[in-house]
């Protein structure tokens, strides 16, 4: 079994659960508001990573990065060192007017531009699935109808290229149904579908391609506590 190589880490650091966020300083915020107990165990390259306890439950948060190539890494690296269910807690533009700044999307699924790391994985199956467990799926709903905070259900859109998005991107996407866009949702479940693993995604809106506003930085910690508080509560009620 190849042994990882970017998250300086031994087997028994990792636990089974993990939230992971592409922002460093994103983790450290959850890390310290969340985590009993937090330790660093990784800081190689800037992709720090937590391990501590969430109501008594080992739990670890980690660094995924920019893009799928980088999260694709490690998320690699965190099941080879024993991670069996990752939610992605990230943020997304909205691709719809219905979907406010600060509201929450949870995936269903995850659309993707075939090629690259997809045609790495896949090989000549142009287009293979990319979907959130559905277990996490479902507790991920029903805990954000439990906090009283405004979301949305459906399918997403990850996009390696974070500047060619425009309004006419968001409208080809938009008026085939989706939600939202991102970078690394599909990654995530391609990647945890192939090895067995459970995974799921939940967003905070914080700007949108439709008119470049921009979620205020202030209200996004807040929004970022109540959707870290969903993604954990989910992954301690999750049977790994």
């Amino acid at each position: 079994m190849r042994k990882p190589t970017h998250i300086k880490a031994s087997v028994g650091d990792i636990a089974s659960r993990v939230l992971a966020s592409g922002d460093p300083g994103r983790v450290k915020f959850i890390a310290e508001n969340f985590l009993e107990n937090a330790r660093l165990v990784n800081d190689y390259r800037g992709l720090l990573v937590y391990s501590g306890y969430y109501k008594g439950i080992p739990v670890t948060i980690a660094t995924h990065g920019i893009g799928g190539p980088s999260a694709a890494i490690v998320f690699e690296e965190l099941i080879m060192l024993g991670a069996r269910a990752i939610i992605r807690l990230g943020t997304c533009g909205s691709l719809t007017p219905s979907i406010k700044l600060g509201d929450i999307v949870i995936p269903i699924a995850a659309a993707y531009y075939p090629g690259n790391i997809y045609y790495q994985y896949y090989g000549e199956l142009i287009c293979g699935p990319s979907a959130p467990d559905f277990d996490i799926l479902r507790l991920l709903v029903e805990e954000s109808s439990r906090s009283n905070t405004s979301y949305h259900v459906g399918p997403i859109v990850s996009s390696d290229a974070f500047y060619s998005e425009s309004p006419g991107f968001a409208r080809v996407w938009s008026e085939r149904g989706i939600l939202a866009v991102e970078m690394e949702c599909s990654t995530l479940f391609t990647i945890s579908r192939m090895r067995g693993v459970k995974s799921g995604a939940i967003l905070v809106v914080v700007d949108s391609p439709l008119n470049y506003r921009k979620l205020d930085e202030s209200i996004l910690n807040e929004k970022i506590k109540v959707a870290a508080s969903i993604a954990l509560e989910t992954l301690t009620n999750t049977r790994v």
